[in-house]
């Protein structure tokens, strides 16, 4: 991703939620990488992973992120995490959108509304997608758990 792009996402957010983080021992910060997935998982669109920590800071630097859909549609396609056993719990923050789930690859797919303050779980072999409905940013804070 390039800086102006990455600098243009973090300060369109920045409108909507405090992107500050303090790491133990450190100075208070914001943001230190942005991801760019386009398409995420076969999904719509693009989202945006807000990396919040560096590898060294944590064990996994997956655990604590923004994923953001700035747009209407844009989409994470219905995915696991396979054989790495990772566990998800996504916080939503801003916006609204959809939320869903199954069990296995043909399982039956439950879909629910999410709006600010909404908390989703995922376990190590269920699929799950998000996707933005509004014209507002959908924004979710991820903790990532894993089993090792």
């Amino acid at each position: 991703m390039k800086a102006l792009e990455a600098h243009q996402v973090i300060e369109r957010i920045s409108q909507y939620i405090d992107l500050s983080v303090i790491p133990f021992g450190q100075n208070k910060r914001s943001v230190v990488r942005v991801d760019t997935r386009k398409p995420m998982y076969g999904g719509n669109g693009i989202v945006y992973l807000l990396q919040m920590f560096d590898a060294e800071e944590l064990i996994n630097n997956r655990i604590g992120c923004f994923m953001v859909f700035l747009n209407k549609h844009d989409q994470a396609g219905f995915h696991d995490h396979g054989p790495r056993g990772e566990e998800e719990i996504y916080v939503v923050m801003h916006g609204e959108g959809e939320y869903s789930d199954k069990a296995g690859v043909d399982g039956q797919v439950r879909s629910h509304k999410i709006t600010k303050g909404n908390i989703t779980a995922v376990s190590g072999t269920g699929f799950h997608s998000v996707q933005n409905t509004t014209d507002e940013p959908l924004i979710i804070f991820v903790i990532t758990t894993n089993k090792a």
